[in-house]
């Protein structure tokens, strides 16, 4: 099966589409739009450090939706409240070609891309690609480098176009975890 026939899943709080490429780990098909009865799954991919300093990146879903109105007339939507935390939003271009060789995040952040294509390698060998509205949250800050001087993840751009990104840096390094999947 190629990296395009891979399972696709669905936005971020019902805002974003996503499509998860994934090389090596199918993802669940979309059984259809939520409903208003049934709370709706959302994937992410999640790049963390084990207790040996080791990168890794996990697949994970978040649960713990909501239906309610964003205010005002607005109709009831399935709202999943990740974080309330001070937070640097940016919108990044990494132009054709770019390598970001091994590196860790510089803050936890939330990675969405908008266009183009781009890769997350992590120090375990997964190799995840991600495209347009795919998630991946990266608190890789704790990788310690390994014995061929390897920490955090590499990543860089697939394709003959650029890749554009909405990154939102959380100022508050209490999600970092030794753990995957720590939202729900």
């Amino acid at each position: 099966m190629s990296l395009r026939q891979v399972a696709s899943a669905v936005g971020l709080a019902g805002i974003l589409g996503l499509t998860l490429s994934l090389p090596s780990v199918a993802a669940a098909p979309i059984s259809g739009q939520p409903s208003k009865d049934a709370s709706p799954k959302q994937y992410y991919w999640d790049v963390w450090t084990d207790e040996h300093g080791v990168t890794h990146q996990t697949r994970c879903e978040l649960t713990e939706f909501h239906m309610q109105s964003m205010g005002g007339r607005a109709a009831p939507q399935w709202n999943d409240h990740l974080v309330t935390s001070d937070a640097t939003v940016l919108l990044a271009t990494l132009p054709v070609g770019w390598i970001g060789d091994w590196h860790s995040n510089p803050r936890p952040q939330w990675i969405v891309p908008l266009s183009g294509r781009w890769f997350v390698e992590t120090m375990d060998g997964v190799h995840v690609e991600m495209g347009p509205g795919d998630i991946s949250f990266g608190a890789d800050q704790n990788a310690r480098p390994d014995a061929h001087g390897r920490s955090g993840h590499c990543s860089g751009t697939v394709g003959d176009v650029p890749a554009v990104m909405m990154i939102v840096q959380l100022n508050d390094n209490a999600w970092v975890a030794a753990r995957p999947c720590v939202f729900k």
